[in-house]
C-alpha cells in the first residue's frame, strides 16, 4: 500500500476547487492571561522595590563619586606638573 502526500496545492490544481478550511472556534485564555498579568505585577512590584532600595543609597554614591574624581583630578593636575617640569 502506497501513500501519496497530496498538499493542498496539489489538490485544489487536480479539482478545480478550493479547499474550504473550518474555522477553529475561539479558546477561552482567560485563566492563563491572568496568570500572565500577575506575574507582570510581581515582577513591577519587584523592580519598584529595587528602585526604592537605589534611591536611599544615591546620596552616597553620588559623594563618592565626587570623592573619586577629586582624587582623579588632584593625579592629573601633579602629572601634568611632573611633564611641565621635566620637558
Amino acid at each position: 500500500m502506497t501513500v501519496e502526500l497530496l498538499t493542498t496545492r496539489d489538490y485544489e490544481a487536480r479539482t478545480g476547487e478550493t479547499a474550504r478550511v473550518q474555522p477553529k472556534p475561539k479558546q477561552n485564555k482567560t485563566q492563563e492571561t491572568t496568570k500572565m498579568l500577575l506575574h507582570e505585577e510581581l515582577s513591577r512590584a519587584r523592580i519598584r522595590e529595587i528602585h526604592t532600595a537605589a534611591e536611599t543609597w544615591r546620596p552616597w554614591r553620588h559623594a563618592r563619586a565626587a570623592r573619586r574624581w577629586s582624587r582623579l583630578a588632584r593625579w592629573a593636575e601633579t602629572h601634568a606638573e611632573r611633564h611641565r617640569i621635566q620637558h
